[in-house]
């Protein structure tokens, strides 16, 4: 069954007060949901925190989590330990790690949220367990900072991350894609499910006999049995690039 492609954009945010139980607005806007998708794909979506502001630490027991900064400087905390990360580093928190994001900066923090299930759940501990591993190594000073518990690194300075070094779940491909002006790329849901977002520059993604025109903050999620051609206009095109495997049922 051919289903629609979706697209959405973060130009109307809602304003969200106490994020996980922390004071302060969250700005946020919801990309993709897992209705009409495949790929076991939780949520897409978008979030700001002004200068200052924190969304607060929760613990991951039934699904994984990638956040993509895409915009300013901030500290996120990892089983109560805090490391710095900036635009362009992109964080994927493992089943049973706790993690939070604060803005240190003197501008808005924006990231991306990419949430799917686990193949797994994990205890839900009333603390940490003194005797397990660190969760990360401080960033940006390691150049292959990949554990077992998270993963952080700069998909614009180090390139795509493996997933399967962490995650359990459906996620096999995260990167941040660069096209030269009129390049083109084509995307095909053969067995996964796409979701793109804009970052930076302009293009257009083609999909059947629709055109969509792509600017920053613009999102794009291919659901199984559609596809898209992105051609980048004279400017460039920079997107963050996601990939679901889709279950062997889904595929029937």
């Amino acid at each position: 069954m051919r289903h629609a492609v979706i697209v959405a954009d973060n130009r109307q945010p809602a304003d969200v007060h106490g994020v996980h139980g922390t004071r302060g607005l969250t700005q946020w806007a919801c990309l993709a949901r897992r209705a009409g998708l495949g790929g076991g794909w939780e949520a897409v979506e978008w979030a700001c925190v002004p200068a200052g502001g924190v969304s607060g630490e929760h613990l991951h027991t039934r699904t994984e989590e990638v956040y993509v900064l895409l915009a300013g400087r901030g500290e996120i905390t990892l089983d109560g330990r805090p490391v710095p990360v900036r635009a362009g580093d992109a964080v994927l928190t493992g089943l049973g790690t706790t993690h939070g994001l604060r803005n240190t900066g003197t501008e808005p923090l924006e990231w991306l949220v990419i949430e799917m299930p686990a193949r797994t759940t994990a205890p839900n501990p009333t603390r940490p367990d003194p005797a397990a591993p660190d969760p990360v190594v401080p960033h940006p000073a390691a150049p292959d900072p990949i554990l077992r518990h998270a993963v952080i690194t700069n998909l614009r300075r180090v390139g795509p991350v493996d997933p399967g070094a962490v995650f359990t779940g459906p996620l096999r491909t995260l990167e941040v894609t660069r096209l030269a002006a009129r390049e083109r790329a084509v995307l095909r849901t053969d067995g996964v499910e796409h979701t793109v977002f804009v970052t930076r520059g302009s293009g257009r993604a083609a999909t059947g006999d629709v055109r969509i025109p792509l600017m920053p903050g613009r999102a794009l999620t291919l659901p199984l049995g559609t596809g898209a051609a992105l051609t980048a206009g004279l400017d460039g095109l920079e997107y963050v690039h996601a990939v679901l495997a889709v279950p062997a049922e889904e595929l029937t």
